[in-house]
């Protein structure tokens, strides 16, 4: 159903793949709409036990996309740099496959979101218990169940 990564010699390990996800501030979700075209979205995220889960307001493009066709793509870059001289960039990479979903159990929305602020705002985490409480009932959790990880890198010495 996935296909082969092309260049065998790029390949990372799955669990190099996995520490990607884990430590990554952002990512592309990439969806498809009714109108046939794919729509990128950049958005920051946690993966927590095997999913990526990121929240959102709970209408626009990337919603319903989602409920259009729930199969989506999620790719991550990390380490990133340019070697001018050698005309190349040293990075790793990792594109997530899976199916998407909206939340729905409250308990699963406030673990998540606690998730989210304890990886990016892990100085206010108290501050944030009463806004988390309070922002259940107008803000969506998305859960991408991943079926396939590619992991691919370039290191140049």
């Amino acid at each position: 159903m996935f296909k082969k990564l092309r260049r065998h010699d790029k390949k990372l390990s799955l669990e190099e793949g996995r520490d990607i996800l884990e430590r990554g501030v952002f990512g592309v979700l990439s969806t498809i709409g009714e109108d046939g075209y794919p729509y990128g979205t950049p958005l920051n995220y946690v993966f927590d036990d095997g999913h990526i889960y990121f929240h959102s307001a709970c209408e626009g493009h990337k919603i319903s996309n989602i409920l259009f066709s729930n199969k989506v793509s999620f790719c991550v870059v990390d380490s990133v740099e340019v070697l001018p001289s050698s005309f190349s960039t040293n990075y790793k990479s990792v594109v997530a496959y899976g199916i998407a979903s909206l939340v729905a159990e409250a308990s699963e929305k406030l673990y998540v979101l606690k998730k989210i602020v304890e990886k990016f705002s892990p100085d206010f985490e108290k501050e944030s218990e009463e806004v988390l409480k309070g922002s259940l009932n107008t803000t969506c959790i998305i859960r991408i169940d991943v079926q396939h990880i590619t992991c691919k890198g370039n290191i140049e010495v």
